[in-house]
């Protein structure tokens, strides 16, 4: 048949894309493109390959492989071409002309369609074929492509590169002033050594039940090693909130081995719960995830803690329950979130 495009959602085992590399191979398939991507319920396995078997053939044996939902389309030799390289020469056409965002987003996801909306709520959409991307409050590019669902790692695609056709913003040197919902004032800083002995004093004033909800047991004091862990720049990003000399909340996101997603979690003073500060920490480490290239964002929860189900909530995020009926776990599309 020639050129095809295929895409495989599979669950994360060792193995599994060598299965279903020697299924395309015993069907006489050259794979000459691989990708590997987020997507709401598991990781989306996409290749190009030169292969002589029925598209109808293909999908069994993909299926047979260990693959789910399978999609086989047609594919040109133009799309061959090196991907960084293709979205590198987009980015340079889309900085000298972005009043053609549109246009140039249709490319980059291969879409069939793509227009400005205006005036509309921008939310995920229950059709997966169709993707928003925000690029104002109340200003967002619809795309349509008819043949292949977008993932949530093309979402954050198309968030980045909506980003280049925006005003430059304003850096601050990793320090960032917030003001909550009652006037208070606080200062968001990136988490180093520097900072462990305000980390410790911080776990002594909270709460049994906030360091329950954060660590999952009530933690007397964080061990040595896991602050290490946290400070560590390749391993995740973690912030802290100051106040007064104190440092009141703490924020961590995690890199994790599932590609495109990073888990975050907090631990907030009781007497600054409830004010606004658990959604500025929040948003801060959406924005560094997106920033990092990450497509999702995933908080594990305990079923009892409702501020953390309602933040989570109020940001977008899907809540399901986990194997554990005392435990949540809520995901978060980081393409979905306006720039700002």
């Amino acid at each position: 048949m020639g050129f095809l495009r295929i895409r495989t959602t599979v669950d994360e085992r060792p193995g599994r894309l060598a299965s279903l590399a020697a299924a395309l191979a015993d069907r006489g398939g050259n794979i000459l493109g691989l990708s590997v991507q987020s997507d709401a319920d598991g990781t989306v396995d996409e290749f190009v390959a030169d292969i002589p078997a029925h598209p109808e053939t293909v999908r069994e044996a993909l299926e047979a492989a260990g693959g789910r939902r399978v999609q086989v389309v047609p594919a040109t030799a133009h799309e061959l071409t090196d991907e960084p390289t293709r979205v590198l020469l987009l980015a340079s056409r889309l900085r000298s002309m972005p009043w053609r965002l549109p246009e140039l987003l249709a490319e980059l996801l291969r879409a069939d369609d793509a227009r400005w909306i205006y005036g509309e709520a921008v939310s995920d959409l229950p059709d997966p074929t169709q993707l928003v991307v925000p690029v104002a409050p109340r200003r967002a590019v619809r795309l349509r492509r008819a043949e292949l669902p977008f993932t949530l790692t093309e979402a954050a695609r198309a968030a980045s590169f909506a980003r280049l056709a925006q005003p430059p913003a304003e850096q601050s040197a990793g320090n960032r002033s917030v003001k909550l919902a009652d006037g208070v004032e606080v200062v968001i800083r990136p988490l180093t050594s520097i900072y462990r002995e305000a980390v410790r004093d911080l776990h002594d004033r909270c709460s049994p039940e906030a360091r329950r909800f954060r660590y999952f047991t009530s933690m007397p004091a964080l061990p040595p090693r896991m602050f290490d862990k946290l400070c560590d720049r390749s391993r995740g990003h973690s912030l802290v909130a100051g106040h007064d000399g104190q440092v009141v909340a703490m924020a961590n996101l995690m890199f994790g081995s599932d590609p495109g997603a990073a888990e975050m979690a907090f631990l907030i003073e009781d007497r600054w719960q409830g004010r606004g500060l658990g959604s500025a920490l929040a948003r801060a480490l959406i924005r560094a995830a997106r920033d990092l290239g990450y497509a999702e964002v995933r908080a594990t929860m305990l079923s009892d803690n409702v501020r953390m189900r309602r933040l989570m909530a109020s940001l977008g995020a899907s809540i399901t329950y986990t194997e554990d009926p005392g435990v949540l776990e809520s995901r978060l599309p980081v393409g979905a979130m306006v720039s700002s």
